[in-house]
């Protein structure tokens, strides 16, 4: 088992190589993508394709007047995630919902930086097969996602174990 001091160091790295990766590759598409049309691979399943997100997940929000939207997604989310932040420091759970709050925090940190630089996001991935597909995402939404996947999964188990003692 990992010691308390090596599993937070572990999940220190996590965040900082999943906000490292988001933003050089946001920084890629920036540079590569930017005014360039959609590129696709693996016969069109996935897709590189430019886009500045002023709004929250899929757009959420893009329409609403400048001084509220960046009230939402500066500063109350940057509340929000101080709080997630502290109650995973405070949480006593297992590794794999620490290693969630950690992928969920890092990808909302990442995206929290880009609007409060640039009041956007730079989202570039698209995937799915004929009409059925994503919106437009980074490496910070895939962070967010599977950390509540993982949130969720480490849940599921921890009652199914739970309800094994009973």
């Amino acid at each position: 088992m990992l010691s308390k001091l090596g599993k937070s160091l572990a999940l220190l790295l996590l965040v900082v190589m999943t906000i490292g990766c988001d933003r050089v590759t946001k920084q890629l598409a920036s540079e590569n993508l930017a005014g360039q049309p959609a590129r696709s691979f693996f016969a069109d399943t996935f897709r590189l394709t430019y886009a500045e997100n002023v709004g929250g997940f899929l757009s959420l929000g893009a329409g609403l007047p400048s001084p509220l939207r960046n009230t939402v997604f500066t500063v109350v989310t940057g509340a929000l995630l101080l709080v997630l932040a502290v109650l995973a420091w405070r949480q006593r759970g297992s590794v794999w919902n620490a290693a969630a709050f950690s992928l969920f925090i890092a990808g909302g940190l990442s995206n929290w930086f880009d609007r409060v630089s640039d009041d956007r996001v730079v989202d570039f991935m698209n995937v799915g097969i004929g009409w059925l597909r994503t919106g437009i995402f980074n490496v910070a939404d895939v962070a967010i996602m599977l950390g509540a996947a993982l949130f969720v999964l480490a849940e599921l188990r921890f009652r199914r174990t739970q309800g094994n003692h009973e």
